[in-house]
């Protein structure tokens, strides 16, 4: 079951199915990115989430600041054991308001209960999504 979930999660990320990503997802959820607390203005998806329906705004900004014709984020493996499962690959991805192209290793942890996602712990280049997303330059404390 807990390949099964993931590899739907996967599927319906990939379509912009954000809705029906976040159906996926438990009402409570251990939600956390690989990202200093504070975040960046130039990644407004990236922040504390709770709850399914916030979990659609996070898939839906994602999808507003990427041209989505250009992704070509890719998964190398999926590993599962029991309940958990990790998700490795490379997030390629283009910036909308900058052209920008960026690719980012990641590393995705998720926990399968009940067959609903109860976590979601993604581990990223952050330092290459904020320098696309800030035309190229690392901000301050992040460098």
């Amino acid at each position: 079951m807990t390949r099964d979930t993931v590899q739907e999660l996967l599927r319906r990320m990939a379509e912009g199915d954000h809705d029906r990503t976040a159906e996926l997802f438990a009402d409570d959820i251990d939600w956390k990115l690989g990202w200093p607390e504070q975040g960046h203005p130039a990644t407004p998806w990236i922040r504390p989430r709770t709850g399914r329906r916030d979990l659609a705004e996070h898939f839906r900004l994602l999808d507003e600041h990427h041209v989505r014709e250009l992704n070509a984020t890719s998964v190398a493996r999926i590993l599962v054991d029991g309940d958990d499962a990790v998700v490795t690959g490379d997030i390629v991805q283009t910036v909308r308001a900058t052209g920008t192209a960026y690719t980012a290793a990641f590393a995705l942890h998720v926990t399968v209960k009940d067959g609903l996602i109860t976590r979601f712990h993604l581990y990223e280049d952050s330092l290459s999504v904020v320098r696309a997303h800030s035309g190229g330059a690392a901000p301050a404390g992040l460098a």
